[in-house]
C-alpha cells in the first residue's frame, strides 16, 4: 500500500514538473526566437535558416527521444551513439558491397529500402542485448550500456579501421538532403516517428508499463507487470530510435564513420532533462523533448550566426541545464514546505532553548 501510494505520488510530481517544463521551454523558445531575431533579423529570421535548423534537428532529437524512453523506466541508454554508427557502417557497407552508389531508379529505391531495414535490424539486435544485460542478467543501466557503448564503438572501429565508408546510391542520399515545400524529408520523418512515439506512450498499455516501472518496479511487479518484458522493450525501442537517427546522419553526410557524433550522448541527455524527463522513471514527454531539441539548435544557430565559438555553446548548455535544475529543486522545496502540517493551535508548540518548557509541551490546553 505504502509502495503504491510512493508510486502515484512520484507520479503527480512529475507531471506537476512536466507540465512547468513545457510552459518554461515555450516561453524559453520564444525568448531565444525574439532574441537573435533583434541581434540578426535578416539571417536568423529566415527560410534558409530555419531549413537548417529543420535539418540539423532530427539527428540529436531521436537520440534525446531514446534517452527519454530509457529514463522512463528508471534507467539510460548510453549506448545510443555507438548504436546509431554501427547501423550507418552497416548500411554504408552493404551499399558498397553491391555497387549501390552506381545504381538509379526503382532499382536504387527498392534496395535503398532493403538495406535501411537491415541497418534497422542491427540497432534493434544491439538494443536486445542491452536489454538482456539489464533484464535478465541484472546489469545496472549505466552500467550495462556504458559497456555495450565500448563494445559496439570497438566493433566498428576494428571493421573500418577507423575510416569513412562512402558509396551510397542518390536514392538514399534523398531523406537527409532533399525536402518537401521547403520542409526537409528528415524533418517530417522526426515528427511522425515523434507523434508514434507519443501515442505509444500514452495510449497503449506498454507505455503504462514503462511509466509504472519507472515509478516503482516493486509494485508494478506485484501489480502483474513482468518489468523483464518492459526492459527488453525498452531498450529495443532505444536502438531502433538511434538506428533510425543513424540512417539519417548517414544519408545527410553522405558516409558513415565510427566516430561521428562523440558529443551528442551528453547534448542528448541535457535535451531529454531539460524537456521535463524525470531521470529517476515515472515521467517523461515526446513533446518536451521536441520542443527542448528545437531550442538548443536555435541557440546553436544564433551563436554561429554571432560567431560564437562552440566552447561557448556548450557553456550556454551548462547554464540553462544547471538554471532549470534548480528552478525545479526550488519549487519543490516550497511545495514541500507548504504541504506540511500546521501545528495544532489547541497546544502550546516547545521552545527547544527551554529545556522545562519542552517537558511539558503539548500537555498545556489553551484555555
Amino acid at each position: 500500500m505504502i509502495s503504491s501510494l510512493d508510486a502515484a505520488t512520484r507520479r503527480v510530481v512529475g507531471m506537476l514538473q512536466g507540465q512547468r517544463s513545457l510552459a518554461r521551454l515555450l516561453a524559453l523558445a520564444l525568448a531565444v526566437l525574439v532574441v537573435f531575431s533583434v541581434l540578426s533579423p535578416e539571417i536568423f529570421f529566415s527560410v534558409i535558416n530555419f531549413q537548417t535548423i529543420a535539418f540539423t534537428v532530427p539527428e540529436i532529437g531521436l537520440l534525446s527521444l531514446a534517452v527519454m524512453v530509457a529514463m522512463l523506466t528508471g534507467g539510460i541508454d548510453l549506448s545510443i551513439v555507438s548504436i546509431a554508427n554501427l547501423t550507418a557502417l552497416t548500411t554504408a557497407a552493404l551499399f558498397a558491397a553491391v555497387g549501390g552508389a552506381e545504381m538509379a531508379g526503382g532499382q536504387a529505391a527498392m534496395l535503398t529500402v532493403l538495406l535501411v531495414v537491415a541497418g534497422l535490424l542491427v540497432a534493434l539486435l544491439a538494443g536486445l542485448f542491452n536489454g538482456f544485460l539489464v533484464a535478465v542478467v541484472g546489469v545496472t543501466p549505466i552500467l550495462a550500456t556504458l559497456g555495450t557503448m565500448q563494445l559496439y564503438n570497438g566493433i566498428a572501429i576494428a571493421w573500418t579501421g577507423g575510416e569513412a565508408l562512402y558509396g551510397m546510391p542518390e536514392a538514399f542520399l534523398v531523406i537527409g538532403n532533399n525536402t518537401v515545400a521547403w520542409i526537409p524529408i528528415s524533418f517530417i520523418a522526426f515528427i511522425l516517428i515523434a507523434v508514434a512515439l507519443a501515442v505509444l506512450v500514452n495510449r497503449t498499455p506498454l507505455g503504462t508499463k514503462l511509466r509504472l516501472v519507472g515509478a516503482n518496479p516493486t509494485a508494478a511487479r506485484f501489480s502483474g507487470i513482468r518489468n523483464r518484458r518492459v526492459l527488453f522493450a525498452t531498450y529495443m525501442v532505444t536502438g531502433l530510435l538511434a538506428g533510425i537517427a543513424g540512417v539519417i546522419i548517414a544519408s545527410r553526410s553522405a558516409s558513415a564513420s565510427a566516430d561521428y557524433g562523440s558529443s551528442y550522448l551528453l547534448l542528448a541527455i541535457v535535451v531529454a532533462i531539460l524537456g521535463g524527463t524525470n531521470p529517476f522513471g515515472g515521467y517523461g514527454t515526446v513533446l518536451g523533448v521536441v520542443l527542448a531539441t528545437l531550442t538548443l539548435e536555435m541557440v546553436s544557430s544564433g551563436f554561429n550566426i554571432m560567431r560564437l565559438s562552440p566552447f561557448e555553446y556548450t557553456i550556454a548548455q551548462g547554464l540553462i541545464l544547471i538554471s532549470v535544475m534548480v528552478l525545479d529543486a526550488v519549487h519543490t522545496r516550497r511545495r514541500g514546505r507548504a504541504a506540511r502540517p500546521r501545528r495544532r493551535t489547541g497546544t502550546i508548540s516547545p521552545d527547544p532553548q527551554d529545556p522545562t518548557e519542552s517537558s511539558a509541551a503539548g500537555s498545556a490546553p489553551v484555555r
